[in-house]
């Protein structure tokens, strides 16, 4: 079992946090996304985003968690962001009040690939989990590309469901299907492993984690 932790992002996380997703989102998206779409993305932007989410988040409910894995040295390698529901959560042409105040969504749960398998995904999620209960969420929701099986089987393994909802984004042309999941917040930790550590879940992570998209 690997020694890691999950903490709040700081602004000098930024570049590492983009340095994670645009390695993570070659090898995960790789057969998803266009090649020259995943190829073009630029680093330096990603990190000015990533700085501009740490600093100055439109609210204190809107998070950047980092997961650090310890060894000789300590190494992040992961991060999930979350923010109260917004437009880019809903399902095209679906109504504002469908998600709530009490409606929480995932934009990004990633994992380096190199760092997969080692319990990073599931104390990033049960981290989080921890957090929305503290900020009055009852309910998670996330979007998933429909040929990202890895993503899909962590999140359904820790109890998460399709809610019904779909859209296609629209990359360079190409419609690329999305599906999004939800999950009931529980009103209690489940236990003091979970609630401690973050380490515990319904699943292990171990399928999103091997793709590195968890």
């Amino acid at each position: 079992m690997a020694l890691g932790y999950v903490r709040p992002a700081r602004p000098s996380d930024a570049g590492e946090i983009a340095r994670i997703q645009l390695a993570t989102w070659r090898v995960a998206y790789r057969r998803i996304l266009p090649r020259h779409v995943l190829d073009n993305l630029d680093e330096a932007w990603l990190g000015r985003r990533w700085t501009a989410a740490i600093e100055a988040p439109p609210s204190s409910a809107h998070r950047v968690l980092v997961a650090v894995e310890q060894a000789e040295q300590s190494y992040l390698v992961g991060f999930v962001a979350s923010g109260p529901a917004d437009e880019e959560a809903r399902a095209p042409e679906e109504p504002a009040e469908a998600l709530g105040a009490g409606v929480v969504a995932v934009t990004d749960l990633l994992v380096e690939p190199r760092w997969g398998r080692r319990g990073h995904g599931s104390r990033l999620l049960a981290a989080s989990v921890d957090l929305w209960r503290e900020d009055g969420f009852t309910t998670a929701v996330a979007w998933a590309f429909d040929g990202d099986e890895a993503t899909r089987k962590f999140l359904t393994s820790t109890g998460w469901e399709p809610d019904g909802a779909a859209r296609a984004l629209d990359v360079e042309d190409m419609l690329v299907p999305q599906v999004r999941l939800h999950v009931a917040i529980p009103t209690e930790p489940a236990g003091t492993e979970q609630a401690g550590t973050g380490t515990a879940g319904t699943g292990t992570g171990t399928a999103a984690e091997q793709a590195g998209t968890a």
